[in-house]
């Protein structure tokens, strides 16, 4: 049994908010057992699939620095020691494997922002949990390169490449989530970065309250719950533009994406439990049971961009439970 003060939280069904106030969530223990039976079969899947390289090869996606980001933060966000507990082997193959995917003098890791953004915040949180002298150095360069990319950027925000000069809210929001972890890890990080990205992603936003792709048309959910993510990170709760994405969230969010069903997931989760206990508990328990449903016996997820990716997303979409993470607290 973990015996973090999160986790505890967790089992108990309460959530202490930062200004100390008590959240009482409607959780009870066949909820929380059966949960943690679900996540742990994700996480056991992951685990006996991995190359001694650290790799996945389920598919192409699984050797990309970003799915490894996105598995690391899988393993981490159950709240097991990340350097003696079940999994730090994978853990340590995993970071091992993004770090040699990294650039030694430019800090950038793979071949894409997407790859970087999701390797960079996965290099921040597992910094922020063990403090490895050697993450330190790499997690400030991959961070400087998300900074020196956005400040050559005319849109102020990022696209595929460091060298793009046109901007898109989903690569966008995955920079920006990189950027607040790395803060959160002790990296120093430009308050200026930070509101230059928001402005972007607020220009996408339309009447609507949904967030569109390089300009305010053709909102989805998504990109909406990047969006109203972002804001709720900035501690932009009290905007038009935050009440106005998280209606739209609470109109949209019941029916999926089902082009993009676990990338949307995944951003759905955080941006639903930043809303409100309320709409996090109501959509919560309805993403739990559909998960446990579709999942295979073997503990994974099937879906676009491959096993490992997929898996991984629903499991963090699930995460949230656990409020174990710096970047998945309220």
């Amino acid at each position: 049994m973990k015996t973090t003060a999160s986790v505890i939280f967790f089992l108990l069904g309460l959530v202490i908010r930062s200004d100390g106030q008590e959240i009482f969530e409607q959780k009870n223990d066949g909820f929380v057992r059966s949960l943690d039976q679900s996540y742990l079969q994700g996480l056991l899947f992951l685990q006996n699939t991995q190359g001694e390289d650290g790799r996945w090869t389920d598919s192409s996606y699984g050797s990309e620095p970003g799915v490894l980001g996105m598995a690391v933060l899988a393993f981490l966000s159950r709240g097991d020691d990340p350097e003696f507990g079940p999994f730090s082997h994978s853990l340590t193959k995993a970071i091992r494997q993004i770090l040699t995917q990294q650039n030694k003098e430019t800090g950038y890791i793979g071949s894409s922002m997407y790859n970087h953004g999701f390797a960079t915040l996965a290099l921040a949180e597992y910094y922020g949990v063990t403090n490895d002298a050697e993450i330190g150095p790499s997690l400030k360069k991959a961070t400087n390169l998300i900074v020196s990319a956005q400040s050559t950027n005319p849109k102020g925000a990022w696209r595929y490449s460091p060298e793009s000069k046109d901007a898109d809210t989903t690569i966008t929001g995955a920079q920006l989530v990189a950027l607040f972890a790395s803060k959160n890890a002790g990296i120093d990080v430009p308050d200026e970065a930070i509101a230059k990205g928001k402005k972007f992603l607020l220009e996408c936003q339309d009447k609507r309250g949904g967030f569109g792709y390089t300009g305010n048309s053709g909102a989805n959910l998504p990109r909406t719950a990047i969006g109203s993510l972002i804001l709720a990170l900035s501690e932009d709760t009290n905007s038009k533009a935050y009440k106005a994405s998280v209606e739209y969230l609470r109109q949209n969010s019941a029916f999926g994406d089902q082009g993009h069903k676990f990338y949307s997931l995944y951003y759905t989760a955080q941006a639903m439990f930043r809303s409100s206990p309320e709409d996090w508990n109501r959509w919560n328990l309805t993403n739990v049971r559909q998960l446990q449903a579709s999942q295979s016996d073997n503990g994974s997820w099937t879906g676009n961009y491959g096993t490992t990716f997929a898996t991984s997303a629903a499991l963090l979409s699930m995460a949230l439970n656990y409020r174990y993470l710096p970047i998945y607290e309220r």
